[in-house]
């Protein structure tokens, strides 16, 4: 645990915890099954002595050290004395990316924004937003792209998912596609993120570009959803 300072004399914590190490090269996790450990003033830490051997860490091919940086991560659950809430981490390596286009017609003469409609990847619900003429602090110079989750199929009221995605425009004349991709969590239904900075509107709307073509854009997008955390409170027996 971090500053203690300010907890009252004989603190306890429990929690539940799960430390995560990420694959760079090969886009997965190495990770730590969570474990439930009391925090107290004589032994505020716990972790794992042999989470993973140094030589291999050390290694850039196993792709956990990239560039002399490693990313960790850690996945913690305080449980109360009242109540406690259980959070279920399910990895989705091995899944198939999701993956799909959209032909966006009238270009010029689109509103504020085009929306998808609602579709399913990964088990989750999802819309992708496009701002023509950019939004917020991007308005006027750059298109705006992002991509919208709204829940699960199953209806689980608290989760967190990590999703791995891809949008691109795609040129229409030329094998010279514009594509971002970045890889966030999403926490909750209508959390959203992407890229308010997409692409210059003068790029896109240069006809020599290829990105419009017969006033049409054609967007593409690709997902992966690579983790889930279903959080469930439970009370506990008496």
């Amino acid at each position: 645990m971090g500053d203690t300072s300010s907890m009252p004399a004989n603190w306890e914590v429990n929690a539940v915890f799960s430390i995560f190490l990420y694959n760079q090269i090969h886009d997965n996790y190495l990770y730590s099954l969570g474990i439930t450990r009391r925090f107290l003033g004589v032994k505020p830490q716990w972790g794992f002595s042999k989470f993973i051997s140094k030589k291999f860490l050390t290694d850039p091919s196993n792709g956990y050290l990239v560039d002399d940086n490693c990313v960790f991560g850690a996945e913690v659950s305080v449980v109360k004395k009242e109540a406690f809430a259980i959070e279920c981490l399910s990895l989705k390596n091995f899944e198939i990316p999701y993956k799909r286009d959209w032909m966006i017609p009238n270009f010029s003469k689109l509103g504020e924004f085009w929306k998808s409609e609602k579709f399913t990847a990964g088990g989750h619900k999802w819309i992708v937003q496009l701002y023509p003429k950019g939004n917020g602090d991007a308005s006027g110079r750059h298109v705006s792209v992002f991509l919208w989750y709204y829940g699960s199929n199953n209806g689980t009221p608290s989760e967190r998912v990590h999703a791995r995605r891809t949008i691109c425009i795609k040129n229409q004349l030329h094998d010279l596609h514009h594509k971002k991709t970045n890889t966030a969590w999403y926490v909750g239904s209508s959390d959203y993120w992407g890229w308010s900075t997409f692409m210059e509107i003068a790029t896109i709307n240069d006809p020599k570009n290829g990105f419009i073509v017969n006033d049409s854009c054609l967007l593409e997008l690709e997902i992966s959803v690579k983790a889930v955390v279903q959080v469930s409170p439970l009370p506990i027996e008496k």
